[in-house]
């Protein structure tokens, strides 16, 4: 499924720079909280810079990214009929540094965006809100996205002006800092459309020199084969005995990039409620996890964005974090992994036994 497609055939409606500041008002009256239009042919750049991440065979096991590229370098190979895009963002910033959490290392360390509700049905909800309220007011036809579908969200809410991709690769605002999520609605009107917002990282590069597994090649480059967050989501075999050292106690995603940016001296922290983390996902506890079976892990993340790994690679996960802990009580609770049923688990086990014994 390309995007949820909604609208009719009756005449469309004028269009002016009114109806682009009338759509922003729906949009931010919709619960989100930053939002800009570009048009079809604003990312074409982009295109050209997935080819080289694909080329150099960066992408890992993520087939999906080379399959359709075609369609995510433009968006008018996805749907022809587009003419316009609203990007729109949701501010998911922490109370807290999560950097602060790799100090505990008996404690499991979950990526901000993880610890409650998944964004993608929060987001895709508001979208399709505002989808009908356009279709009523513009008689047009449109479609949804949110990250599920062969769409370049990044690239887009740069041209669209709501923050630019940072060197670490992901996007920066200036209100917000590095945690906005996204979402976009192609329609097939023209509207008014933002500035580009243009790179303000300088000659910073804390994003760069903080990565604990030298993700990036250079600014603005990303080698997902070694990203955390692609080891601990998308990969699915055994990580690499070298890397797993460098994972800590983090067990879904990593947040060390987007951490250390200095403009998340603007960020605020989000209003929304379902992107608060839950109490027992703030500082959780290895021991406790890694007993997890199956339907204890889907009962504990329910609605949540760590189901979609499964139990098998969620508890590898934290036997490595057990390894790399120090934390010689936790030793047997590695020990009682060594012989399950998903190889992943076991050999994970052993390899946290292993490391605790030579500490």
């Amino acid at each position: 499924m390309t995007g949820d497609q909604v609208g009719n055939t009756r005449p469309k409606a004028a269009n002016s720079g009114n109806d682009s500041k009338s759509i922003k008002d729906l949009v931010l009256a919709s619960g989100f909280d930053s939002v800009g239009i570009t048009d079809a042919a604003g990312i074409r750049a982009a295109g050209e810079r997935l080819r080289q991440f694909i080329d150099h065979e960066r992408h890992g096991t993520m087939g999906w990214l080379k399959d359709r590229l075609d369609w995510r370098a433009d968006p008018k190979v996805l749907w022809p009929d587009v003419r316009s895009i609203i990007m729109m963002g949701i501010n998911y910033g922490p109370s807290h540094d999560p950097l602060d959490l790799l100090r505990h290392g008996d404690r499991g360390n979950i990526s901000v965006y993880a610890r409650n509700k998944d964004y993608h049905d929060v987001v895709k909800k508001r979208l399709k809100k505002i989808a009908r309220q356009l279709v009523a007011d513009y008689s047009c036809q449109l479609k949804v996205f949110v990250d599920t579908a062969p769409v370049m969200e990044k690239p887009l809410a740069m041209a669209a002006g709501l923050g630019w991709q940072g060197k670490h690769t992901n996007v920066v605002s200036n209100d917000f800092g590095s945690w906005l999520f996204l979402g976009a609605i192609f329609l097939d009107f023209d509207l008014e459309t933002d500035q580009d917002h243009g790179d303000q990282c300088g000659s910073c590069t804390a994003c760069l020199d903080i990565c604990p597994t030298n993700a990036f090649p250079a600014p603005y480059q990303l080698d997902a084969k070694r990203c955390i967050s692609y080891l601990t989501i998308e990969h699915k075999g055994p990580v690499d005995e070298t890397l797993r050292p460098l994972l800590g106690n983090r067990i879904y995603g990593c947040d060390d990039c987007l951490s250390v940016c200095p403009w998340n001296k603007f960020a605020r922290t989000s209003s929304e409620a379902a992107f608060h983390a839950r109490v027992e996902l703030q500082m959780p506890r290895l021991a406790e996890l890694a007993v997890l079976d199956d339907a204890s892990f889907r009962a504990l993340f329910s609605g949540s964005p760590i189901k979609r790994i499964g139990r098998d690679r969620f508890v590898r996960n934290v036997l490595y974090a057990i390894g790399n802990s120090g934390d010689g009580s936790l030793a047997a609770v590695a020990g009682g992994l060594t012989d399950d049923a998903a190889p992943i688990v076991a050999d994970a086990a052993r390899w946290a036994i292993s490391r605790l014994d030579s500490a």
